[in-house]
């Protein structure tokens, strides 16, 4: 039998038309997205399927869309006999993983990352916080830089994607002051991100705190295989622990770089992104080019997996 991790896609690769044809093609799928309007409280499939794209971008809508749009995926994967060895997800995907690996039943997770969006919008006022992605630069060179900022407009490391792709996240003018004295430093870009706030940030703190009352109403049972926390990089299967860690994940860095490099030491086939997009899977490559990944995300990506996983089986 084939040994794979499954990875789950974050904010920011939602998509209108996401899902829709997975729900034609497989009754589970459709009869999950029913359940998870059923749930909501209001129509999350047609903003999926039809936006607008506004609607969809908000991050209460996109954090339950691309949730629903893994998990049914990965139930689809279950029924064909196909289980991860392995999960982790970027930011908001770890929740995918959590479902993934049993230690979270769906609804309660779409009503954990609805509210959680909720709280991370509201947490700073608009247009105060932002975030920007760094080109070029080390980890520890970005934090050289970002220790001189301003106290008053704080700065923190918020996504290590991989070798040379690190998100910076704080104060709208502390990501200015830091993204100018970056590309003195010698980064080859720094961009800002089209995002709503600082995510990531110690400036996320007071939604944190908040969403841990969130977290106390639903159950988080023990995994069912390792999932590789954003927070420590390092598997967690303890309800407990899991927690601990989404409420610390608020807040803290998403150590996805060294996800990867965990992975990629593990032994395994292939690692698989379930979910819209590609881009997790480009960071795999970035990581360590010789790795087979796939994308699942549709019918046709999906059988074509499905395909590769049973031959020689």
């Amino acid at each position: 039998m084939k040994r794979v991790a499954f990875i789950f896609p974050g904010q920011g690769s939602q998509a209108v038309g996401m899902g829709h044809e997975m729900y034609e093609a497989y009754p589970v799928v459709k009869e999950l997205f029913d359940k998870a309007d059923q749930t909501l409280g209001y129509s999350l499939t047609s903003l999926m399927f039809e936006g607008p794209a506004e609607e969809l971008t908000k991050t209460e809508n996109a954090q339950p869309g691309l949730l629903l749009n893994s998990a049914a995926i990965t139930e689809v994967l279950k029924n064909e006999g196909i289980k991860p060895e392995m999960t982790a997800g970027h930011s908001l995907g770890e929740y995918s993983a959590l479902v993934a690996a049993e230690a979270l039943h769906l609804n309660d997770g779409l009503h954990l990352v609805h509210h959680r969006g909720k709280l991370m919008e509201e947490a700073v006022p608009h247009g105060q916080g932002a975030m920007a992605a760094v080109l070029g630069l080390s980890k520890e060179e970005i934090e050289k830089v970002i220790q001189k900022c301003d106290e008053d407009e704080p700065v923190d490391l918020a996504n290590i994607n991989c070798p040379g792709q690190i998100v910076i996240s704080g104060t709208a003018r502390g990501v200015e002051q830091a993204s100018n004295n970056l590309k003195e430093a010698g980064a080859k870009r720094v961009m800002p991100l089209n995002v709503s706030g600082p995510f990531h940030s110690r400036l996320m703190k007071p939604a944190s705190e908040k969403f841990n009352g969130y977290l106390k109403e639903v159950v988080i049972n023990p995994a069912d295989c390792p999932v590789y926390a954003n927070v420590t990089a390092e598997p967690v299967k303890d309800a407990a622990h899991i927690e601990q860690l989404l409420i610390e994940q608020l807040y803290s860095p998403v150590r996805f770089q060294e996800i990867l490099e965990e992975f990629v030491q593990a032994d395994l086939d292939a690692i698989v992104e379930v979910g819209h997009g590609k881009v997790l899977s480009g960071l795999v490559k970035k990581v360590d080019r010789r790795t087979k990944t796939f994308s699942v995300q549709d019918p046709e990506t999906l059988n074509s997996f499905i395909q590769w996983f049973k031959e020689d089986s």
